[in-house]
């Protein structure tokens, strides 16, 4: 209990409250992650604008990869 609350940035009566009352809690290592992702979707969607629209269907499957990992840890 203690290593999930320190990864979650709470203290363990925090954490216990937030299990008790089922709030959803995020790890630092999720909000390290969201921010990864948003910065290489940023870096991908840049590419895809300085190629000129080259491999179009590449780079759109690549960014819609990336904005569904992020919907999936964000919720």
């Amino acid at each position: 209990m203690r290593e999930k609350a320190a990864d979650c940035g709470m203290s363990v009566g925090q954490f216990m409250l937030a299990a008790a009352l089922g709030r959803k809690t995020k790890t630092r290592v999720d909000e390290h992650i969201l921010n990864e992702l948003r910065l290489l979707g940023g870096q991908q969607k840049a590419l895809f604008r300085e190629g000129g629209g080259a491999l179009q269907r590449e780079y759109a499957a690549l960014l819609a990869e990336i904005t569904r990992a992020i919907t999936r840890l964000g919720s």
